[in-house]
Parts: structure tokens; C-alpha cells; sequence
């Protein structure tokens, strides 16, 4: 039982990150349709971060009153029909409607899962299924371009994503009786849901939420403005740019793979200051005046440092702060990542514009710093 479970939480994550680069890749062809500007994307952004962030700090108590399982299934439910209105959708108040029951169903299942693997499994599955979210996030480009291909529109794209994740959802419901008899922690029978400021009480909580706004921040920063950096700054093709830019996110995944073994040897609290070093390397690495092979060493490994530091902090939230309290706190160390990935690019784009986009890896390093500051914070105030 333990091991079916543990391929349907597999199957969950991929699931995660199917639609989860959809807009970005469909919005040149969702826009004129809507008959808005190009930029009209942030805001459906905007509404879904929101989302997920709400539905993050409310997982504590959603979990503790239904089960990991009645979260999930109705969280992946949500997600499909967001994905399935999308797909019907010909006005753009209609995205922003959908948006709700996406960002909310996001946060929900994201927290609870990351929670349920942290407590019940080792670190290399969460490693590994920090990866599976990655495939997924690879796929769903490619189900979008096959639609186009075919002459369905993207439309087709987002209805057969919905449909895959209804799918899921239909199957989830149909296992929650296995989750229910997953024993969890006596300790987490015994206690009740913690508040925003009982959190914030909690020795490390801040730091590790920083940790995570700005690990986040890297993450997303890197996504947004990799390639422009290497057109605008270093006088990379477009073409080149796109490339070089794809083998960090080739870097996290791959390397997510690589870290579930490593765990295996190495602690989480070592992966993640190996992680956080390979970082700050590759970054030194991109700020040589070497031509593109510095380019592209140094965006994979910028990739590769990152890929341990998201799954190994969130597998060692039980171990720091108590199964009791592990899924509140991770419930807002997801709302601190999706803070971070949704402010800290812009703020960069502000500095691009008025300042120098060249300034991009000197804006990596400080995130990077901070972020390894305050994980070592936290170890020391909760040693």
C-alpha cells in the first residue's frame, strides 16, 4: 500500500507542474484574441500568486480538519476546472475568474503533499519528486505545441491538460481511504492549527521563510531574465539566448535527480550549503569576460546549485521544528516562495531599466547570500 501511495503522490507531482508554464508559452496567441495588452499577463499572475498564497497559510488547518487526501483531491479538482475554463474561455474577465479556483487549488495540494512526503518518506523521494514537478513543467510546452501543431488552437492545450488533471483528481478520490489509513504523528492529533503569529513566535521561522522568499527569488529571477540579460548584456543571439537559458532549467532537474542519491549519503542542511556554494560558483563563473562557453557553464551551474536547496529545507522542516508544526510551517514557506517569485523579478526589471541589466548576476549573488545567511540563522537558533 505504502509504495501504491507513493506512486500516486509521484503522479501528483507531475501533474503539478503541467500547467504550471502554460501562460508564459500560450499568452503571445491568448492576448489578441482577448483583445488586451501583452502585459495583461501579470495580472492573471498576480491573481493565481494570490491564490496560492492564501490557500498556502490556510493548509495547516484544511489538513489537520479533512486529511492529506480530501486536500489533495479537491485541490487537483480545482486546478482542472480552472485549466478546463481557461480552455472556454474568449474574454479576459473570464481568465481572471478561473484564476481563483487555480491559485487556490496551486497552494493547497502543494503544501499538503510537500508536508505529507517530508513526514512519511525519505529525502530522496522528495528530491525525486521535486524533479517529477519539473518533467511536468516540461511536458505541458510541449502538449501546447502539439495542439498548435495540429491546428487546435491553445485552447486544446489547456482543455487537455484539464482533462489529464480531472483524471488525476477522479483517481485521488478514489485512494483517499489509503491516505487515511497512512498513520500520521501522534503529535499532530494532539495539537491545534498555529496562527500567523504563533509561526512567527517560533524560533527560525523567520529565517527560514526568508530563506525561502529569496531561494525563490533566485529561481524565478533566473526564469524571467536569463535570456534578456544575455542578449542586452553580453551580445548573445536570441536564438543562442534561449538555449543557454533552458540548461538552468535544465541544471534544477537534473540535478534533482542527482541530489535524490546524494541524500542517501549526505545530510539536507550539507546539500543545502553545497547547493547554495555551486550558486554563488556558477554565478562568479557567468560575471567572466570569457565569451559563451562562461555563459553557459555558469547558468548550469546556477541550475545545479539550486536543484537540493527547495526539496532538502522542506524534508527537514519536521526534523527542525517538530511534526507538530511542520505543516504550518511549510504551508508558509510556500506562501514565502510564491511572494518571492512574484516580487523579486519585477523589482529586477525596475533595476534593469533604470540602472543596468548587466547588474543580473550581482543581483543573484546578494539573493544568494541572504538566502544561505538565513539558512544558517535558523540552524543556530534552533540547534
Amino acid at each position: 500500500m505504502i509504495h501504491l501511495l507513493l506512486a500516486v503522490i509521484y503522479i501528483s507531482f507531475i501533474s503539478l507542474g503541467l500547467p504550471d508554464s502554460l501562460l508564459g508559452s500560450a499568452w503571445p496567441l491568448m492576448y489578441p484574441q482577448m483583445g488586451v495588452d501583452v502585459s495583461f499577463a501579470g495580472i492573471i499572475s498576480v491573481i493565481i500568486s494570490g491564490g496560492t498564497v492564501l490557500s498556502s497559510l490556510l493548509s495547516d488547518r484544511l489538513t489537520r480538519k479533512f486529511g492529506v487526501g480530501v486536500v489533495t483531491a479537491v485541490s487537483v479538482s480545482m486546478t482542472a476546472l480552472a485549466l478546463l475554463g481557461f480552455s472556454a474561455s474568449t474574454r479576459f474577465w473570464m481568465l481572471c475568474l478561473f484564476a481563483i479556483p487555480y491559485g487556490l487549488g496551486a497552494g493547497s495540494v502543494d503544501a499538503a503533499l510537500n508536508n505529507y512526503v517530508a513526514l512519511h518518506y525519505a529525502s530522496k523521494h522528495m528530491s525525486w519528486l521535486h524533479c517529477m514537478w519539473g518533467l511536468g513543467a516540461s511536458i505541458g510546452p510541449y502538449i501546447l505545441g502539439f495542439c498548435l501543431s495540429a491546428g487546435k488552437g491553445w485552447p486544446a492545450g489547456y482543455r487537455t491538460i484539464g482533462i489529464l488533471q480531472a483524471v488525476l483528481a477522479s483517481a485521488l478520490i478514489f485512494y483517499i481511504p489509503m491516505w487515511q489509513k497512512m498513520k500520521s504523528p501522534e503529535a499532530l492529533n494532539n495539537t491545534a492549527p498555529l496562527s500567523l503569529l504563533q509561526i512567527f513566535q517560533i524560533p527560525g521561522a523567520k529565517a527560514v521563510i526568508l530563506a525561502f522568499f529569496c531561494y525563490c527569488g533566485v529561481e524565478a529571477t533566473s526564469f524571467l531574465w536569463a535570456s534578456s540579460y544575455m542578449v542586452l548584456h553580453r551580445g548573445i543571439s536570441e536564438e543562442t539566448a534561449v538555449l543557454y537559458a533552458g540548461l538552468f532549467y535544465l541544471g534544477i532537474t537534473g540535478g534533482r535527480a542527482l541530489s535524490g542519491f546524494l541524500t542517501m549519503r549526505y545530510s539536507d542542511s550539507t546539500l543545502i550549503r553545497l547547493g547554495a556554494a555551486i550558486i554563488i560558483v556558477g554565478v562568479f563563473v557567468l560575471m567572466i569576460p570569457a565569451g559563451p562557453l562562461a555563459i553557459l557553464l555558469g547558468f548550469a551551474l546556477m541550475g545545479l546549485g539550486c536543484a537540493p536547496i527547495y526539496p532538502c529545507i522542506i524534508h527537514s522542516t519536521p526534523a527542525i521544528f517538530g511534526a507538530e508544526r511542520s505543516q504550518a510551517l511549510i504551508g508558509v514557506q510556500m506562501a514565502g516562495a510564491y511572494v518571492g517569485s512574484t516580487i523579486i523579478p519585477p523589482i529586477f526589471g525596475l533595476i534593469a531599466n533604470h540602472v543596468n541589466i548587466g547588474l543580473f548576476p550581482v543581483y543573484i549573488l546578494v539573493l544568494s547570500g541572504t538566502m544561505i545567511l538565513s539558512y544558517q540563522i535558523l540552524l543556530r537558533r534552533t540547534r
